[in-house]
């Protein structure tokens, strides 16, 4: 074990991000990977042990940690989001939890064997999923947007409810077995609850009505934000245990729908947050078991007290609770299939495991072992199931990564037509009717609307496209497209046309910070493409393999021949930029826009068969008279 916190510190943050990395290089569950890191830093090898190591603080750090999670999922969680949702959403979050209470409490007592008094508040807590593993698991499995909604709201709002469910159970069990407690101490819990919610709404409103107007500046803003999360969890919490995490959801909750654009543009670095958190809680848990309780995982009753959680309670809970609602029957499969427990189960199992052994309940002892078995289990058998049962459902976004062209133009109409015959998902989106008219009479997809305006993200699905391509004719607007973007597709996969004017010093240099990778080469203007388009000039696809090479393929283009991109066999794509240009391979595909040389001469191919096929069948016609 190493000796040094501050390596501690920076060996969790290190590998927690590394893990994250290897699982999106490898297309696995994040929160697997993580998991098996800290299982093999902590009990396995020895290298570091957390909860020893940062002592007294640990508890208050994976705390603060959690609440700030939370918040950040719950500010996610705009209404208008579930326009239509609503009904099963409420449904689940509330009979369904209440259903998944009951029957997890009757599995853990007469499977596990608890007792009903351990039973019941285990139970509660394990209706939670959480933001911390669904989340990553949603932008794994690309769902369509109804089913998405549905499992990121159950998470973030049940993930308070349970942990408050499992605090209601066990002050129902002090009031029935101990005769020191009395009904005031419910009230006490129930008024805590409350209470918890209305600061929640008021700090919120708060910052909100601060932010309005002017009276915080932009620089303070986040760590205004994360001061005031952290006062409203930490003031809820001390009232009442775990109360705090439902006063940062309501909080998250209000400014969510309060629409401030700066907490929209909050949004992505406290995503960024989230996901370093999220990576060093989890190495921290794991990490910090010991292989006594590792050992313990392998009890039968542990063993089938999962399998019943997975195959038995959370299926009947969902098909009982969404009895009546609008739900298809696929979407009800795949809810009722994905429920992993992540960082809320842990940590306050953890708390209720040494609170409930304080007060004489023994069995509680092996809380600690069947919750990580849950969590492990959940997390590896829905991370790696989710994807290959949402596309058996036909409920997730199939196909090659598509291309999002923004301006309606003659060039971005016949680019998507080219796109669509090479299989590659594609939607031209305007805010003008008319600049739409060219796509709308090819019958190439379009979206009409403005890309920018927030209420796009509620009306139009990003999921397919993993490329976006500014094309208008307006360069600043195409730059201001790209920027507002990055979050969601990345630098990397941004493209603008190249600018009109680059006689001025300083927007050469404005280019790399701000806007997205120039397409194509220096002359690849709005208006020139647009003019090649109108020439007849054509789209091509042309074949990279062992005998025809891409350096034949250079050698022997038609001259003036535009490089546009190409796309490899997993459907990746690699565009031609003024920067760089892709490495092409046998195997791929080179998109270019190019002079119908090919076509004119299969067209003066057919004219002469045309006219040999008129002079062999000359002869037999009688021939006009010559006047």
């Amino acid at each position: 074990m190493l000796d040094s916190i501050l390596f501690n510190i920076m060996f969790i943050g290190v590998l927690g991000i590394a893990s994250q990395w290897v699982a999106w290089r490898f297309r696995l569950p994040a929160i697997v990977v993580m998991s098996i890191a800290g299982l093999l830093a902590g009990p396995f090898l020895g290298l570091i042990d957390p909860k020893e190591d940062f002592g007294d603080v640990f508890k208050p750090i994976i705390s603060m940690a959690v609440a700030i999670i939370l918040f950040e999922g719950s500010l996610n969680l705009d209404f208008r989001e579930i326009k239509g949702l609503g009904r099963p959403v409420f449904r689940i979050v509330t009979f369904g939890a209440f259903i998944a209470w009951i029957l997890g409490s009757f599995a853990a007592h007469y499977v596990a064997g608890l007792s009903w008094a351990v039973a019941f508040v285990i139970g509660g807590l394990f209706i939670v999923t959480g933001p911390t593993v669904i989340l990553p698991l949603l932008r794994q499995a690309k769902l369509k947007p109804r089913p998405a909604a549905i499992l990121k709201w159950e998470g973030i709002v049940v993930d308070p409810l349970g942990a408050l469910l499992a605090v209601f159970a066990f002050e129902i069990i002090r009031f029935t077995t101990s005769s020191e407690v009395d009904s005031a101490e419910l009230l006490i819990f129930f008024g805590a609850s409350i209470f918890a919610v209305l600061l929640g709404w008021f700090l919120g409103k708060g910052i909100g009505w601060m932010f309005e107007n002017g009276h915080v500046p932009e620089f303070l803003k986040s760590p205004v934000v994360f001061a005031v999360v952290l006062a409203c969890f930490t003031i809820a919490d001390e009232v009442v245990h775990e109360t705090g995490l439902l006063a940062v959801t309501a909080m998250g909750m209000k400014l969510a729908n309060m629409h401030i654009s700066s907490i929209e543009d909050m949004r992505h670095f406290k995503e960024n947050i989230s996901v370093l958190l999220i990576s060093t809680i989890f190495v921290m848990l794991t990490a910090s078991l010991s292989m006594d309780t590792l050992i313990q995982i392998l009890d039968w009753r542990i063993i089938v007290f999962v399998l019943l959680m997975l195959f038995v309670v959370r299926p009947l809970s969902i098909w009982l609770s969404t009895i009546g609602t609008d739900l298809s029957f696929k979407e009800k499969i795949l809810v009722g299939w994905i429920a992993p427990r992540g960082i809320v189960a842990l940590t306050v199992s953890g708390y209720f495991a040494s609170v409930l052994l304080e007060t004489g309940f023994e069995d509680a002892s092996i809380l600690t072992s069947l919750t990580f078995a849950l969590v492990f289990s959940t997390v590896c058998v829905h991370g790696f199931t989710i994807g290959w049962l949402a596309r058996k459902l036909n409920l997730a976004t199939e196909g090659n990564p598509g291309v999002l062209l923004i301006g309606g133009s003659r060039f971005t109409t016949a680019f998507a037509q080219a796109l669509q015959e090479a299989k590659v998902p594609v939607m031209v989106a305007d805010s003008s009717w008319q600049r739409l008219h060219s796509a709308r009479e090819s019958g190439v997809p379009f979206y009409h609307g403005e890309i920018l305006s927030e209420q796009t993200e509620y009306y139009l699905d990003m999921t397919p496209y993993e490329y976006l391509v500014a094309a208008t004719e307006l360069d600043s607007y195409n730059a201001l497209v790209c920027t507002t973007f990055v979050p969601e597709v990345g630098r990397t996969n941004l493209f603008q046309l190249t600018l009109r004017s680059r006689v001025e010093e300083d927007v050469e240099d404005l280019v790399h910070t701000i806007g997205g990778r120039i397409l194509f080469n220096s002359d690849s203007t709005w208006e020139e493409l647009n003019k090649r388009v109108e020439r007849g000039e054509v789209f091509r696809k042309t074949n990279i393999t062992e005998k025809y090479p891409f350096e034949a393929y250079i050698a022997e283009r038609t001259e003036g021949t535009l490089l546009l991109l190409a796309i490899k066999p997993s459907g990746k794509i690699q565009f031609f930029t003024t920067e760089s240009s892709p490495k092409v391979d046998p195997g791929d595909v080179v998109l270019s826009l190019t002079q119908p040389v090919k076509e004119y001469k299969k067209i003066q191919e057919r004219l002469g068969e045309q006219k040999g096929q008129e002079k062999l069948e000359g002869p037999l016609e009688d021939p006009e008279p010559i006047l």
